[in-house]
């Protein structure tokens, strides 16, 4: 039983190496959107030789029923290429206008101003003319201690207990 399942297995092997070498349909994933390879239209057509395209191996693929793209402007959104002589294909349209057209009326006046500043110095009220070289500064206790409870026995009117 494992001879037949292993040569079963033997013969079926060299049939799977020679599945990647049919051929292709390509159909492109969006309509309108061309499948280009190497400036030819390859859309809705017959591909040979197409096992390199997934990696990265050079392989020349025969295409039949492609057109030819002649090469074109590059047209991604965003670049502009002068040196080809070519006025780029999106931007704004300028029009000018006649010298003698209606001006619209002038816009009012706006006027807007930020500022800031210092908060003023408390006034200092007892500094004399001539002041010592040091000046003791009054002690402030900002933490007073609170006074302590007296014990239950010590309150007036309690009997302790």
């Amino acid at each position: 039983m494992r001879a037949v399942a292993l040569a079963a297995f033997l013969i079926g092997l060299p049939a799977t190496a020679f599945a990647g070498g049919g051929f292709d349909i390509v159909v492109p994933g969006r309509p309108g959107v061309p499948i280009i390879i190497n400036n030819i239209d390859a859309s809705y057509s017959v591909i040979e030789g197409t096992w390199g395209l997934g990696k990265n191996v050079q392989v020349q693929p025969t295409i039949y029923g492609g057109r030819y793209v002649a090469e074109r402007q590059p047209t991604d959104v965003g670049h502009y290429y002068p040196t080809l002589g070519l006025r780029p294909g999106y931007g704004r349209l300028e029009v000018e206008p006649p010298a003698n057209r209606k001006l619209p009326k002038p816009a009012e006046s706006y006027y807007q101003s930020w500022g800031a500043q210092s908060a003023p110095l408390p006034p200092q009220m007892d500094v004399p003319v001539n002041p010592p070289p040091v000046i003791l500064a009054p002690e402030i206790n900002d933490h007073p201690r609170r006074p302590r409870p007296r014990p239950r026995a010590e309150l007036p009117g309690r009997s302790p207990g």
